[in-house]
């Protein structure tokens, strides 16, 4: 019986198995569709695994089989298809194959642009089937090694929208992605999840903000303000409000590095802190890496602020701007020559001083500012391109007081493509800023400046699709003017002065390293060789025993040292010279596609100093290069963190721990004069410092309803001990806070897109008030009375915290041509919360008695600003 069912079973799958169709495929055929041809002349049924999409198009050429062999069809089909069929009774089993490396012989290469034709630098182009990606070079190219077959690839970058393709590949392929705006600030706000957080990228410690973004979060005076906007983000702080710099995990304004197409800025506020440099209709997009620096960057050991300007469209004319209560701005783009050159030029004045005449008010105070870029296209390997800034500020007070200070910056960038695995980028640039100060009663002016002449050649070189390097090399020359003193008429109790003009010369070479170990684990690291030289022309006091800083045992405090001689170094003769190796390295491991832990490690110095005693540095801020002595900054850094996307990237949270050292912090003694002094050296000594906490951020990526919720908890801290056993140091020689600490900081910001017309926004803002040194007693003297302080910031201002509210009107969402306009009106501090900038000890004159005086900045700001487009 068992032989005879046996022979049954054979007879049917023979009967089965000989079966003869007749099937068509090309690259317009899916896998369902060449299912039912098969299914519709013959019994057999396809099984399948979740890894195989049946709406794909499997098929790489075309092919007709006229009354075939069901097993001579499938060998054939195994053979030509990226898909595997056996047979199994009469069921066609169907699986994906497996990728084997030693076959990857076809390589693809594309290059991703956006809407203006100009490369997309750092966008990521993953393959579904893979299961891996790239990004873009400073090209916008890319280029993967793959087997023949059909892949979906998916092209992503913050402030874009996602672009998404099929491609067949049968040998060499090479493809170009035109990527759409996601930050048309005149339509409908449509966020996606390009917010998601990239949990296999080695980078951590990076804050990203779309030009989307930075439009919607409320600000004083109701303009967008890309800075402004960075202190919505775990870990950065500024000194209050209308205060200039920011601070970055309890670092000092000076630690920043600012860059604006990739050249140095100095100065980065109008009107004392009221507004940035940065025009938010010119800024394509802004960086903010606060640890696991890569190796490109170097030169401070607080952050890095990577802000680019947009590219001039290559093929249409456009207008844009804005109208607001104290300043205005309007922008021009468009195309020099047809898909080869375009330009964008950009301006914005203010002219709330034309408010103040009308008036009869003597004070004035005034900015303008202009932003340009030019790019020319070379043929397909070759481009330049030209940025520039020039922004100054005005201020009168009462024909007493004036001052003039600004920027200037240009920089030209020629990239060249040897292949598409080997781009270069070679620049030359130029920075200057300036601050002039002039007192009318005084009759006389006083100048300075710090002036940066660079050079930039770096070198993009994926050697396979796992394995990138980038490496190169920088240097940069200092013309330091720490001030010109001028009399301004003969009745002028100055002198000519001219305060020593100090030089120096910064040159480094770096390699980083980007090695995918396992599709799990990446690692990238890098290094970075540094070196300073201190040069003539200049006279250095010398000091006995080398203290330009002595301790006066008898009153207890440190006092200015008296110069025993002095040392004259001719032009270009080398005065001091440092050198430091900055190793980096920084890893991601993936548990899955939507979780991972990174973390990192750098080392960085840092050589130039802003000589400032004030918590938030001002206009008149001296920059000063180290030196005999001043020795360079150097900082360690640690950071890891653990970082997850939720329901397909829709809500995303990260979490990072850091600790930070830096050795030879800048301190000053008690009562140090730090303006026009030519021996700074006898009032400031060597410290060091370090910073540690805690950084969460929870986001809503997409829906009528986003934001993002971020909460710092960090302690800073300064400490800067006795040279010998019998000085006491500062604050004791103990750890005392420093001006930047803020141990909670908490920012809540949301955006509810009502309908196509309104939008509304909101950010919420509270954070431990600026550490602080308050008299704690008086004594009197000679019938004055003369506050005693406490030790170095033992004290805190008041808590801090805003509420500020906007809404955007568009009249016309759906209008896509012609004349474009939307209105923002916005509310800064709707609950009129006074928080205290400044606290001052002084003596009232009517009653005689102590008092202690708070300055508030703010109270409610109304605004209102109307944009628009043609």
């Amino acid at each position: 019986m068992k032989h005879i069912i046996s022979a049954c079973f054979f007879l049917f799958s023979w009967g089965v198995f000989s079966q003869n169709v007749t099937v068509t495929v090309d690259q317009t055929v899916t896998l369902k569709e060449f299912f039912k041809q098969i299914e519709n002349q013959s019994d057999f049924k396809f099984a399948f695994t979740d890894q195989i999409n049946t709406s794909q198009r499997y098929f790489t050429q075309k092919s007709v089989y006229t009354n075939i062999d069901i097993k001579q069809l499938i060998n054939e089909l195994n053979k030509n298809t990226s898909i595997q069929f056996s047979i199994v009774g009469s069921n066609i089993f169907v699986k994906q194959k497996a990728v084997k490396t030693a076959k990857k012989k076809n390589k693809l290469t594309g290059q991703v642009l956006d809407e203006n034709k100009e490369p997309v630098i750092g966008a990521n182009v993953f393959i579904i089937e893979l299961s891996t990606g790239v990004t873009t070079d400073i090209n916008g190219n890319f280029s993967i090694d793959v087997d023949r077959g059909i892949y979906n690839l998916v092209v992503s970058y913050v402030g874009l929208k996602n672009k998404e393709r099929q491609i067949a590949v049968d040998g060499d392929e090479r493809i170009k992605f035109n990527m759409e705006s996601d930050s048309q600030q005149l339509e409908q706000v449509i966020v996606t999840n390009s917010k998601a957080v990239d949990v296999r990228n080695t980078q951590m410690s990076v804050s990203k903000l779309s030009m989307a973004e930075i439009k919607r979060i409320p600000v004083a005076m109701g303009e967008p303000d890309p800075l402004k906007s960075l202190l919505t983000l775990p870990g950065v702080t500024n000194a209050g409000e209308a205060s200039s710099g920011f601070n970055v995990r309890g670092g000092a304004a000076d630690q920043n590095l600012i860059l604006l197409d990739g050249a140095p800025v100095y100065g980065d506020s109008h009107m004392f802190g009221f507004f940035s440099i940065f025009n938010a209709d010119v800024v394509n997009g802004l960086d903010l890496y606060k640890g696991g620096i890569p190796s490109k960057f170097g030169g401070r050991v607080s952050s890095v602020l990577d802000v680019t300007q947009q590219t001039g469209d290559f093929e249409n004319y456009k207008v844009n701007g804005g109208i607001g209560l104290i300043s205005s701005r309007l922008l021009v783009q468009g195309p020099i020559k047809k898909d080869v050159g375009s330009f964008l030029i950009a301006g914005r004045a203010s002219y709330a001083h034309l408010f103040l005449k009308l008036a009869d008010n003597n004070n004035s105070a005034m900015f303008y500012d202009i932003n340009a870029k030019f790019n020319y296209r070379l043929g397909a390997n070759n481009s330049l391109a030209f940025s520039g800034y020039l922004g100054n500020d005005v201020f009168d007070i009462n024909d007493r007081f004036s001052s003039t200070y600004g920027n200037t910056m240009g920089i030209l960038s020629w990239k060249h493509k040897f292949s598409n695995n080997l781009n270069t980028n070679l620049a030359v640039f130029y920075s200057d800023y300036k601050f002039n100060l002039g007192l009318q009663q005084e009759s006389f002016d006083w100048n300075n400046n710090i002036r940066t002449y660079g050079l930039k050649y770096g070198w993009n070189h994926i050697v396979t699709d796992k394995f990138k390097l980038n490496y190169g090399i920088d240097g940069q020359y200092y013309n330091f003017n720490p001030g010109t003193v001028q009399p301004t008429s003969l009745d002028s109790d100055f002198n000519y002065k001219q305060l020593d003009k100090k030089y120096s010369l910064e040159t480094s070479a770096y390699i980083d390293f980007e090695n995918q170990i396992t599709p799990k684990l990446n690692l990238r690291y890098g290094l970075r060789y540094s070196l300073f030289y201190r040069l003539g022309n200049e006279t250095i006091n010398t000091y006995q025993d080398g203290k330009a800083v002595v301790f006066n045992p008898l009153y207890h405090i440190y006092e200015e040292g008296t110069p025993t001689g002095s040392i004259s170094y001719g032009k270009g003769d080398k005065i001091s010279s440092f050198d430091n190796l900055e190793p980096r390295v920084a890893l991601s491991y993936a548990f899955s596609d939507d979780a991972s832990v990174k973390a990192s490690y750098n080392r960085m110095a840092q050589y130039i100093h802003i000589l400032s005693n004030t918590q938030s540095p001002l206009p008149t801020s001296v920059w000063t290069p180290s030196g005999p002595f001043t020795k360079p900054q150097l900082l360690d850094q640690y950071a890891a963190g653990y970082f997850r996307n939720f329901k397909d990237g829709d809500y995303s949270f990260e979490g990072e721990l850091f600790y930070k050292k830096i050795q030879n912090r800048i301190d000053y003694i008690d009562g140090a004069d730090i303006l026009a002094n030519n021996n700074i050296e006898q009032v400031i000594l060597n410290g060091k410092a370090r910073s540690y906490g805690m950084e969460l951020s929870f986001r809503k990526n997409t829906g009528n309803f986003t934001g993002w919720v971020s909460y710092t908890l960090s302690r800073a801290e300064q400490k800067t001990p006795g040279r010998t056993p019998d000085e006491p140091g500062i604050a004791n020689g103990d750890w005392y806070l420093s001006g930047y600490d803020k141990l909670h900081n908490l920012n809540i910001v949301g955006s509810y897109e009502y309908n196509p017309k309104w939008s509304f926004n909101a950010n919420f803002t509270l954070q431990s008030g600026q550490p602080v040194t308050y008299a704690n007693s008086y004594y009197e003297f000679g019938g004055i009375n003369i506050p005693n302080f406490s030790l170095r910031n033992e004290n805190r201002l008041p808590l801090f915290h805003h509420l500020d509210l906007a809404a955007t009107y568009t009249p016309k969402p759906d209008k896509k041509k012609g004349w474009q306009s939307y209105w923002v009106f916005s509310l800064y501090n709707v609950y009129n919360r006074k928080n205290a900038a400044s606290m001052t000890f002084a003596t009232n004159e009517d009653t005689g008695a102590n008092e202690t005086r708070r300055l508030s900045i703010f109270g409610v700001v109304p605004g209102i600003s109307y944009n628009f487009k043609f």
